[in-house]
């Protein structure tokens, strides 16, 4: 993680922009992450854990009504946690994750490991994706810091987005 986290510092160095987090499942994992690298203030701007829904509608935006037609664990509601993480800050790019890490919570629509993610440069597109992870509890939440780390890491990386 600690590699994932210093490539991220430096492509957002590079780009001069700060990072924002909007978390749920990770509670946060993201954040420690990033902050576990010394120096991390000159490119981490804040995190948002947002772990209950009321969280969500309060400190994102999120609207109810999007929580109450698709779950937190949707990908309407990271789209509206990443703009939301973008709207509260002074970051230029974000990253949202919301899911069940489990053991319980899971249904046959979104069993346990289910988790999605979503990413967003300033006013640009909105990048989301849904994984399916397996392992424990410790495990999908490692793995979901892991993805969302890489996502950020990659936007940077793209000079189709940045050009």
């Amino acid at each position: 993680m600690e590699i994932f986290s210093m490539q991220v510092g430096e492509a957002l160095k590079a780009h001069g922009m700060m990072l924002a987090t909007a978390e749920s499942c990770t509670g946060g994992g993201v954040a420690q992450a990033v902050t576990d690298i010394a120096g991390s203030s000159a490119w981490f701007e804040r995190g948002f854990v947002t772990y209950a829904n009321q969280a969500k509608v309060e400190m994102l935006g999120v609207r109810q009504s999007t929580l109450d037609s698709h779950g937190a664990v949707s990908e309407m509601t990271v789209r509206e946690m990443v703009r939301g993480a973008l709207a509260h800050s002074h970051a230029h790019i974000a990253v949202a994750v919301s899911g069940i890490a489990g053991p319980g919570g899971g249904t046959a629509d979104k069993p346990v490991g289910t988790v999605w993610f979503a990413w967003a440069l300033g006013d640009g597109e909105v990048l989301a994706q849904r994984y399916l992870l397996s392992g424990d509890r410790a495990g999908i939440r490692e793995q979901s810091v892991a993805i969302a780390l890489q996502g950020v890491l990659e936007i940077l990386n793209s000079q189709s987005i940045l050009a």
